[in-house]
């Protein structure tokens, strides 16, 4: 593939619900512009997108790929980076990384579906990330397939944004056409490509209806255009395209077109319209800053400037090795040069570049400014670093990327393969930044988080493909902690005799609760008249640090217990340190266990965000998760966040259960906040389980 100039480039996403039909429409485009002689089916598993084993395996994609095209059109040759992205939430990590590299979108609208959920998410990317937008409606050639319906959907759903750019020209119930509202012109399905004709008088009334909301649209965009529209004035055709231009640019104006992925038909106008509204990527300079000064720099897609630019995705596969996908800000990025890894303060060689075509890796000599390109077998750059060069360093935000809070404990199902796990893990983290994988260092749990079930469910499957190894998902273990209610006093005595020396140690204590529980425990002394030596204190102390690493009611830390040695006795030559260390630990068992003991569980922070009509179930929902529902505000897209504060256990199947309830729409996020007192039964199911797995031998 050639080199392009920053003004041929066009980036653009394709977003929409799973299944709604992206890679066909890739594979589509793909076909039309002659990348590929044949088009593959997400069926068949042969698509130029899907090319992961789980993909084609699944049928779905769960990765997003670049497909560029080469198009001959209005503004002469251009190259346009397709952005496959997946529906399916669980792999919004994927989308974003996309967005961050687009300069436009696509939304892709099944015809017979209509406005799904994902076609609404879709929108709100497009509004996070400031992407102008147009929908491409598939599928009309459909039977009962309702092109008019799924346009007025789309403009109930999101307003007079919306518009029409083509109506449907229709056989009796067949869509085989569509009248272009900007030209005025109409045309005819032919294959892949299509054939004039004469505006058909039964499609009339609905292209001079979509046309003079058009023309609305068009003189909302400047006040000279608003005189001449309410002046009865004509504006002329090139007004009209520049309006139009200006509207998606601003996002004002999301144009929707028609055709069908499957068939190819009306792939070649929506190219087209990619050429002529998606901006080109210097409409968008970037923001960084100047390291080490902090100096705020601006990126302007400038190739003549020194390079700079950021990795957007990271791809690694068994079959065609590690690419490193890079869009470039600044500068010209060449082959076997060196640049700098800003972010990770290193130097790295390029070696060979590559531009991306699903699996397929064609070698460029260089990547100028707003393309997308690959280097392959890079050491220290991972997603989302920014890179330079040395003399002139420049560092650009961190990714949008989704949080996960989906998780699960993983374990070994074969012994002595933890290690191969773990550099599994490694690389599929490496490749996507929504998966984590941390140990707990208090109950040694190996935990995985991810955006979703699903998500976890492929982890899976990869590590037993890619890398040979079999991993068990389990339910977490939850961390609780011990404390007590009222104030005790108890003995210690430890006193052995073994021949020789004795061990002797002697303690009374007061057990008392503690207002601060963040405190694991508060230790004092009352001593009088040198019952105990001072310098047993330390290992009194020591004792009870001890005692509440592992409480005495279910092996879980104390918190919030102050421990007052007030009298106790001892023997001049049996006496020590470990004496009074095991006394101590005896008083605090038998005055913990005295003094009312109680389990806390830990509490979460939850913000829950979805649509009015879904906050008398989520409420009623998180009522019977035991939580406690703090309010209730709109945010700035006019959905409702319900505040709660939950126990961290309930939220275990969270994400499926908010999607089930809000049809995929609910999204959630939520922090650790405190502990509170557990449940007589909730104790009481805690205390018999870790009963359980300490007679078992599990002592975490």
């Amino acid at each position: 593939m050639k080199v392009y100039e920053t003004k041929q480039i066009r980036n653009v996403v394709l977003l929409g619900h799973g299944g709604a039909g992206k890679t066909t429409i890739a594979e589509a485009m793909a076909f039309v512009t002659g990348a590929i002689s044949k088009m593959g089916k997400t069926t068949d598993g042969n698509t130029i997108s899907d090319f992961d084993k789980e993909e084609t395996k699944r049928g779905f994609s769960i990765a997003t790929s670049v497909v560029p095209i080469e198009h001959k059109g209005k503004f002469g040759e251009v190259k346009i980076n397709i952005l496959d992205a997946p529906g399916f939430f669980d792999f919004v990590g994927e989308t974003e990384e996309a967005a961050t590299a687009a300069d436009g979108a696509v939304i892709v609208v099944d015809c017979k579906s209509g406005v799904e959920v994902g076609v609404e998410r879709a929108w709100d990317l497009c509004n996070e990330f400031k992407l102008p937008r147009m929908f491409f409606v598939t599928g009309v050639d459909a039977d009962s397939a309702d092109y008019a319906n799924t346009v007025a959907a789309l403009e109930e759903k999101f307003g007079q944004k919306v518009a029409p750019f083509q109506t449907a020209i229709k056989e009796g119930d067949k869509t085989v056409g569509f009248c272009n509202v900007v030209s005025l012109e109409a045309a005819k399905f032919d294959g892949r490509d299509t054939k004039k004709c004469e505006v058909p008088a039964d499609a009339q009334d609905a292209l001079d209806e979509a046309r003079e909301r058009l023309m609305e649209s068009v003189a909302e965009t400047s006040e000279e255009l608003m005189e001449k529209y309410f002046g009865g004035e004509d504006i002329s055709a090139d007004e009209i395209a520049e309006a139009v231009k200006t509207g998606i640019a601003d996002c004002e104006m999301a144009p929707v077109f028609l055709g069908s992925g499957i068939n190819a038909q009306g792939i070649k106008a929506l190219i087209e319209a990619i050429e002529l509204y998606v901006p080109t990527p210097d409409a968008n300079p970037v923001t960084g800053k100047k390291v080490p000064s902090g100096e705020e720099f601006v990126a302007k897609f400038d190739s003549s400037a020194n390079f700079c630019g950021q990795v957007f995705k990271t791809i690694v596969d068994p079959f065609i090795g590690k690419y490193t996908l890079v869009k470039v800000y600044n500068g010209t990025l060449k082959s076997d040069s060196t640049f700098y890894n800003v972010t990770k303060d290193s130097e790295e060689k390029t070696g060979k570049l590559y531009v991306l075509r699903g699996k397929e890796a064609m070698e460029v000599p260089e990547i100028k400014a707003g393309d997308i390109g690959a280097m392959a077998k890079l050491n220290a750059t991972r997603t989302g670093d920014s890179l330079a060069i040395k003399a002139d360093q420049v560092e650009f935000p961190e990714l949008k990327i989704s949080k996960p809070y989906t998780y699960m404990a993983y374990f070994s199902v074969n012994k002595g393969e933890e290690d191969k796990i773990a550099t599994g893990i490694a690389k599929l983290m490496d490749e996507d930044p929504t998966l984590k994988s941390v140990v707990d260092k208090e109950s040694k749990q190996s935990l995985i988080y991810a955006i979703g079930d699903q998500q976890l469910d492929i982890v899976k499957s990869k590590l037993k493909d890619r890398y040979k190894v079999d991993v068990t998902l389990d339910k977490p273990k939850f961390n609780f902690r011990e404390t007590i209610r009222k104030t005790v006093e108890a003995p210690g005595r430890y006193k052995k005799q073994s021949g020789g020396h004795g061990q002797f140690g002697d303690v009374k204590m007061r057990f008392e609760p503690l207002d601060d529980q963040e405190k694991s425990y508060e230790f004092a002394e009352e001593v009088f008249g040198g019952s105990v030596p001072k310098n047993y204190f330390p290992a009194v102390e020591k004792g009870i640090i001890e005692s509440c690493e592992k409480g005495p009611l279910a092996a879980y830390p104390v918190v919030g217990v102050k421990a007052v040695l007030y009298d106790g006795s001892y023997h001049p030559v049996d006496s020590s340190e470990m004496a009074f260390k095991k006394a101590a630990s005896m008083a605090f068992k038998a005055g913990f266990m005295a003094a009312n003991p109680v389990l806390l569980e830990p509490i979460a922070k939850l913000d829950v965000t979805v649509p009015d009509s879904f906050t008398g179930d989520v409420m009623g929902d998180l009522n019977k998760r035991r939580g406690r529902v703090l309010g209730m505000e709109h945010n700035a897209s006019g959905k409702q966040v319900v505040s709660a504060e939950v126990p961290m256990s309930e939220l275990f199947g969270y994400n499926t259960d908010l999607r089930s309830m809000t049809g995929g729409i609910g999204t959630y996020e939520y922090h650790f906040d405190h502990y509170e007192q557990a449940p007589s039964d909730v104790q009481a199911k805690q205390v018999a389980e870790r009963a359980a797995l300490l007679a078992g031998g599990d002592d975490d």
